[in-house]
Formats: structure tokens, sequence, C-alpha cells
């Protein structure tokens, strides 16, 4: 287990209540093994499963369990915890605790810290498997992740209470180990990063218009995973209903002709460019004031104008960001994707399959990278991971960019 990420990491741990709270021990073991400096909080329910002398022992510092503790808050302990952590991470973490979070209570001290601090906050479920599977559950969840809080897990086995399916914590060494990947993740310091995300409409009339199918995930999945990654990230997103990731500048858009403005602006400053938004080829000549009536039995002709190429007109900036784009293919998907990787002057497109399940409207897909120096398949993954490992990738590839325009500077 590689773990370098956490040498001299101020963590905070917090323990709720659970069986799984015995873990916890070895956890802050583990995190001291990969040279990361430990404080733990229990709550009230978690000291019923393991006591506080135990981490104190294992840790070396002393553990907190009430934000009444009136020796530690006469100079505002909680703040300055909460000042101190440089990551946080609840393990185990109950469904009620989820539930508390989520709607932001702080009725007591691990709830108050996870509000007052600035540091990344990370959360490692452990529950029975039907409250794994609740609707409640899941829907708090969805709201956290949407927050930019992480979720290690949970595994899936058998359980405490007898029943199997999953709702395990993950074992110490893997959440170490995933805790060490946020922080090796955080490749996109100091770049800034601009995304585009989702479809574009164009107006028929004041009732119709022309549009498709782009959910918006699989970019509004990239713009989290750079700014998890720690970039200045910049979305620019058409009509969809997402929330907005943690950390991100949104910038929102309904046609192409405005999407063109709003990323030519931010590209100007842009280390990186990916074009994940399914950006409308053509627009009506001209737009009817009022609501196009019926004419008889008869059809009706719509003359269409071409809309402008964004990720050409960015390609022609005289310091042209690093270009990633997009190509959704229903047939052929390699042959036409390296077709416009050649045809736009792009650094590198993610090929994808549309249909089938995939693609549009999907929480899953596939991408295939093509670049002049090679593929790079990335298999069916939710669009979440697929977007890590391309930011992985894009980090990757400034690097090497300005190795090379340092060689050719020497």
């Amino acid at each position: 287990m590689s773990a370098t990420g956490l040498a001299g990491r101020r963590v905070l741990l917090g323990v709720t209540g659970g069986i799984a709270a015995y873990k916890a021990a070895e956890l802050v073991r583990r995190l001291g093994d990969a040279g990361a400096q430990v404080r733990v909080v229990l709550t009230e329910n978690a000291a019923r499963f393991v006591t506080p002398l135990t981490f104190q022992a294992l840790s070396g510092n002393p553990v907190r369990t009430c934000l009444w503790d009136e020796s530690a808050e006469a100079a505002m302990g909680h703040i300055e915890l909460a000042r101190w952590a440089e990551d946080i991470l609840v393990a185990p973490a109950s469904a009620d605790f989820l539930a508390r979070l989520a709607h932001g209570l702080a009725g007591d001290l691990l709830t108050t810290l996870c509000l007052a601090s600035a540091a990344p906050l990370h959360v490692a479920p452990a529950m029975n498997q039907q409250m794994w599977a609740n609707a409640a559950t899941q829907a708090n969840l969805a709201l956290l992740r949407s927050r930019g809080v992480g979720v290690f897990g949970p595994a899936a086995g058998s359980q405490a209470c007898g029943e199997v399916g999953a709702g395990r914590l993950l074992e110490p060494d893997d959440l170490v180990a995933a805790l060490a990947a946020t922080r090796q993740l955080r490749r996109l310091a100091g770049r800034h990063v601009l995304i585009s995300a989702g479809p574009t409409y164009e107006d028929i009339d004041p009732v119709r218009f022309l549009g498709n199918r782009s959910s918006g995930r699989m970019g509004f999945a990239i713009a989290a995973a750079a700014a998890e990654a720690g970039a200045d990230v910049t979305l620019v997103a058409g009509p969809v209903h997402l929330a907005t990731p943690a950390g991100v500048n949104r910038i929102d858009v309904r046609s192409a002709r405005e999407m063109h403005a709003a990323v030519m602006a931010a590209a100007k400053r842009a280390d990186a460019y990916v074009a994940a938004a399914a950006v409308g080829d053509f627009r009506p000549l001209e737009i009817a004031a009022q609501k196009i009536k019926k004419q008889g039995d008869g059809g009706m002709t719509l003359q269409l104008t071409q809309n402008p190429d964004i990720l050409a007109d960015v390609a022609a900036l005289p310091r042209r960001p690093l270009l990633i784009g997009f190509a959704a293919e229903t047939e052929h998907v390699e042959a036409h994707a390296r077709a416009k990787l050649e045809r736009k002057g792009l650094d590198l497109i993610a090929a994808n399959q549309v249909g089938g399940g995939l693609g549009f409207e999907s929480e899953d897909n596939s991408l295939t990278l093509i670049g002049a120096d090679g593929v790079t398949p990335l298999p069916t993954a939710s669009k979440r991971e697929l977007a890590r490992q391309l930011v992985a990738v894009v980090a990757e590839r400034l690097l090497r960019r300005d190795a090379e325009r340092g060689a050719g500077r020497a």
C-alpha cells in the first residue's frame, strides 16, 4: 500500500456509533504508519462501543467526545480543532450521522466540526444493508456528494446483524489508501481548467427549440474531479438540471452562440479546456416572434445556418490551452473520433459510444482516449470514476507540456 500523500498530514478522525467502530482503532494505527498526525473525535454513541482511552493511547493525542467540555472550550477548542484539520474522515459513518450532516445539523461536537472546518470531508459509511439501500440514506449521500463530500465504500459481505449485503465498513488499509489517493489527486493545484457541459438549445419560436439528449452528467463529473484535483474550475453549462459541484464556478448558457462567447472569454486564461458539451451544429436562420401555427396538411421547411465552431476558435487562440474534445458516436467510434481529432487540431479526444444504455441519460459510460501518441481505453464505469481517470490524464499531459516548453527554452 502506498500512502505517501499522507506524510505529515493532519487528519481528524470522527467515529460514530456502530459495531464497526472497533475497526477505527486499527485505522488510527494505519494512519500513523502512513505518516499522518491523527486526532480523534468520538460521538456519544461511539463511546458505547469503544473507549476514548484506546484512541488516546494509539494517537498520542487527547480524544474529544463532547461539545460541552469546559476545559477545552474555554479557548473555543472546537474551532481550534476545525482549523487544525487538513482532512476530516468519519469512519464509521452511521446512517443517522449522514442524515444529520446532509441537513446541516450541528447538535454534537463531530457535526459542528464538519460544518466549521474548510478541510476536505470524507465519510466511510457502515450500516445494515437495508439501511444502506433505503431511499432516504441514498438521497442524503447524493446530497453530500453534490457538495463535494468524498464517500469511501461501503463494502459488501456478511454483517454483524447476520445479514449479507452492502454496508460493511472498508478495511483500514483500504481507507488509508483511499484518503491518500485524494491527496495525490490534487495535481491540478494552481491550474485553471475550463469545461463545457450539457446540450445547447436553439429556439425556433417562443415555444419550440432544436436540442439534443445530453444530460451534462459527464461534464459535471469532470468539473467535480478537476476541483477535487485542486484546479480553479470554470464550468460553462447548457440547460441541465444538475447541482453545481463544490468549488466550481458555473456559467449557465442556452444556445451555442452563448456557449461560444462564455468559453472564449474564459479560455484566454485556461490551462486546459475539456469540451464535453454536445453543442448543436446548426440553428434556425430566423426565430419566429410568435408560435408557428400549422398551415393545412402540408409540412414545414426550417432553414438552418451553422453555429460557430467553439473548439476551432479556441484552438486558434495565440495562447491555446490543452484541448480535449469529445466524440459521441453510434458507429465506427474510433475512426470518427480520430478524424475529429485531426480536423480540429486537438491534443486528445475522448470517444464514447452512445445508445444501448451508454452515454446520454446514463449513469455509466466508457471512453476511449485517443491522441497522437496512442489509444487508452477506459472500460465501463460510473461517469464520476471515468472523470477522475480523465482528469489524471489531463494533469499528466499538462506536466509533459510544461516540460517540453521548458526544454524548448533551454
